[in-house]
């Protein structure tokens, strides 16, 4: 019988949070759906107060392909763009 570990074998290179953002006002700000229905209203709710409470210059909306996959390559690309991500589980 051959025992094998499901860890990954290579080491995670360093990395550090980005520097906050010192105000909301006149951001970018991305929104990730897992694509369930439940987000739908949930992020129509965050989306009112981010520009009406905070002044948030615009709000993307994006729904991931697959629920329980990370984000595809070509999102996390385009969510290089925006100033701030908020992802979000519709359950």
């Amino acid at each position: 019988m051959e025992l094998l570990n499901p860890s990954h074998e290579q080491q995670r290179a360093g990395s550090a949070p980005p520097p906050r953002l010192d105000t909301l006002e006149g951001a970018v700000i991305g929104v990730i759906s897992n694509g369930k229905e439940n987000t739908v209203p949930f992020f129509d709710r965050v989306e009112s107060i981010l520009r009406e409470r905070y002044g948030v210059a615009k709000v993307v909306r994006r729904t991931k392909l697959n629920y329980s996959a990370p984000a595809e390559v070509d999102l996390m690309s385009e969510a290089m763009g925006w100033d701030a991500v908020l992802s979000g589980v519709g359950d």
